[in-house]
């Protein structure tokens, strides 16, 4: 099973569990998240997608073992091409997506990972930008996605060294939001969970499409009905009468 899913009403979250290969990215791995990410698009309750993995891994790249049997660069096109549709489609998900990373992100794995809203990690894990020790640039969009979040000249300096950085290295450069302990990983992370999850649906897809990152005129109108809905006067009411 490269999948292992556990879900509630509003959180789902995957595991990626291929620890005979660190949680490399195979085509079996490849059509599970396809199929769970359709199931994501159709379900209206879910508020927080979850990307993890087992063990000591988070994901170590693709499997090179697998993906090693194409030659070809029209074969190579196909698999990136499937990859980056799929990616794409999370980041385009109506809710929060948060990687999780609780262990070593090679490769493909931190590319998987620039497309999510949030990246946490353990405090004692690395993150390798290796790919060129293969002669092979970025494959699934982590060029753009890299240098979007640390900048270009960092970007090309970690892919052109092949370098492998801390957790506090890429939290402080803006790959990583937040770094938790090892040793309360987990707890720590459903602390964030219910921060994350507090808020419905509607609040979490107005803050990822709000065209107020380009205008803030645009906040206007969505703040006032915020401000109206029944949510916000029954909270404020709570938090007046709690200070009582």
């Amino acid at each position: 099973m490269p999948l292992i899913i556990e879900s509630t009403p509003q959180v789902l979250t995957a595991r990626v569990n291929r620890p005979e290969a660190r949680n490399a990215v195979n085509f079996e791995l490849m059509d599970r998240l396809d199929e769970l990410v359709t199931d994501l698009e159709n379900n209206p309750s879910v508020r927080l997608f979850i990307l993890t993995g087992t063990e000591e891994s988070f994901i170590s790249g693709g499997d090179l073992r697998e993906f090693h049997r194409i030659k070809k660069a029209d074969e190579a096109k196909r698999m990136t091409k499937k990859m980056i549709r799929l990616l794409e489609r999370i980041e385009n998900l109506p809710f929060w997506t948060l990687a999780a990373i609780n262990g070593y992100a090679y490769g493909g794995g931190w590319e998987i990972a620039s497309y999510f809203d949030f990246r946490v990690s353990a405090g004692n894990i690395t993150i390798g930008f290796t790919q060129g020790t293969f002669y092979l640039p970025p494959g699934w969009g982590g060029i753009s996605r890299l240098s979007a979040l640390v900048g270009k000249s960092r970007a090309l300096y970690w892919l052109a060294s092949q370098k492998v950085i801390s957790a506090e290295e890429a939290r402080n450069a803006g790959f990583i939001n937040e770094v938790l302990s090892p040793s309360k990983f987990e707890l720590e992370l459903n602390q964030l969970v219910k921060w994350l999850t507090l808020n419905d649906r509607p609040f979490i897809e107005y803050l990822k499409k709000s065209p107020a990152f380009n205008d803030t005129s645009q906040e206007i109108g969505p703040f006032s009905r915020f401000w109206e809905s029944d949510e916000h006067q029954q909270r404020v009411d709570e938090f007046l009468n709690r200070k009582k």
